[in-house]
């Protein structure tokens, strides 16, 4: 409750702006201040006029006035610069170190306040919102899509840069690691990340002149050879002699084939044939980063991207079992994909970190030029009343909907501030 009180002292959500102290001065707050994060008091550098005299400096917030002797602030000189202290239940005096009596304000909120954000925090609905957000002007969802759009490429540019302190500055790399993650589409990212950085370049270099020993590796490394149901396969026979002698040979350890996500997902989608597709990008020396800076636009940025895997890959989703036709690596739908959360993040990256502001243009350009995603995100939003014309607006409800939503952080989200403070002033 005191994080509410925090907010509404913040964002000046009281109901009226005749207050007084409890010992009857006439209040007008002219800056709420800071809110501090630390130790020490709410907020920092406040300007209240009481009496028509200026004070500056610090407030404090509490639920009850008690809290000030609870907390100890009364024997504490870090809270002697305290200039007034805002409660919600005024059952008690509150005092400096010196004895001195501190200002105290009861805060005038709406008991709708709390009520409307319980509901949002409460909502069982994955967009609890939804039928409030036509309350809310288009103008403030577009600016705050806006700028969600880029709070999701600088998340993005924030792993990129560890990415790169990490390989000495190394971009392919950076764009290799990148690459095995995107190619998990979700739901096996993260165990092709851990692939990617168990099965690093510098390894895979070595034999970047044989497709059996890369596949042997990422394959070996994957943990998933020895799950294959070979019944024969004289391919993946070789693929465990070829394994078995590296791992020996560079004292590799294997992931955990629990890592793997294979339940209820399309052959396309298996993680045998994105570790296949990882394999043809390494084959002949990795170089797919110097590549995407050198495209020029998005005709060719798809053409690295439209693989026909060759040789086993071309009739198997997996090891063991042959399927009639299966060479294409990607969709088009695919390529969109590793367009929005490859390509277009390296872009911005890239030109964020080495301050190649043309980068970060052809980032968002890309971005307004690919049709929104297709998932269910997407389609709870559009259904709310959002509009949703291409990738950089899907990927802002995205961040809205996983960074916001899904924690129900609705006192950050700018249309749950809209709504929260239309329920705040109200009788």
């Amino acid at each position: 409750m005191e994080q509410l009180l925090q907010y509404v002292w913040q964002h000046r959500l009281w109901r009226t702006d005749d207050m007084t102290t409890n010992d009857g001065h006439r209040v007008r707050v002219l800056d709420p201040g800071l809110l501090n994060t630390d130790a020490g008091p709410d907020f920092f550098n406040a300007k209240v006029e009481m009496d028509g005299r200026v004070w500056v400096g610090n407030v404090e917030i509490h639920v009850r006035a008690t809290d000030w002797h609870r907390h100890g602030h009364d024997k504490d000189p870090a809270y002697d610069s305290v200039i007034m202290h805002v409660v919600q239940f005024d059952d008690a005096p509150v005092y400096r170190t010196d004895g001195e009596r501190i200002p105290q304000l009861v805060l005038d909120v709406s008991p709708r306040f709390g009520e409307s954000l319980q509901r949002l925090v409460e909502a069982r609905t994955e967009l609890p919102c939804a039928q409030q957000l036509p309350q809310v002007p288009s103008l403030v969802v577009t600016e705050w899509v806006q700028a969600l759009a880029f709070e999701r490429l600088h998340g993005k540019v924030e792993r990129i840069a560890n990415l790169r302190d990490l390989y000495a500055g190394s971009w392919e790399d950076v764009c290799y690691v990148m690459l095995a993650r995107t190619l998990g589409f979700g739901l096996n990212s993260d165990a092709l990340e851990r692939l990617a950085r168990r099965a690093p370049l510098r390894l895979l270099h070595k034999h970047s002149d044989s497709r059996l020993q890369l596949e042997a590796l990422l394959l070996g490394q994957a943990g998933l050879l020895g799950q294959a149901a070979d019944d024969g396969d004289p391919y993946v026979g070789q693929l465990r002699r070829e394994y078995a002698f590296l791992a020996n040979k560079f004292s590799l350890q294997p992931m955990e084939p629990e890592a793997w996500k294979m339940f209820r997902i399309r052959p396309q989608n298996f993680p045998h044939r994105r570790i296949a597709l990882l394999a043809h990008y390494v084959y002949d020396g990795f170089s797919l980063m110097r590549r995407i800076l050198q495209a020029q636009g998005e005709k060719q940025l798809r053409e690295l991207f439209q693989v026909e895997l060759t040789g086993y890959w071309q009739r198997h989703y997996t090891l063991g079992k042959e399927v009639p036709n299966a060479s294409r690596a990607l969709s088009n739908a695919s390529i969109d994909i590793v367009l929005i959360n490859l390509v277009a993040p390296l872009y911005y990256a890239y030109g964020e970190l080495t301050g190649d502001y043309a980068m970060t243009d052809r980032a968002i350009e890309l971005l307004e030029a690919l049709k929104p995603e297709q998932n269910a995100i997407v389609a709870r939003f559009v259904g709310a009343g959002v509009r949703c014309h291409d990738a950089l607006t899907s990927q802002a409800l995205i961040q809205l909907r996983k960074a916001y939503c899904d924690s129900r952080k609705c006192i950050y989200c700018r249309i749950g501030h809209r709504l929260l403070s239309q329920a705040a002033k109200r009788q």
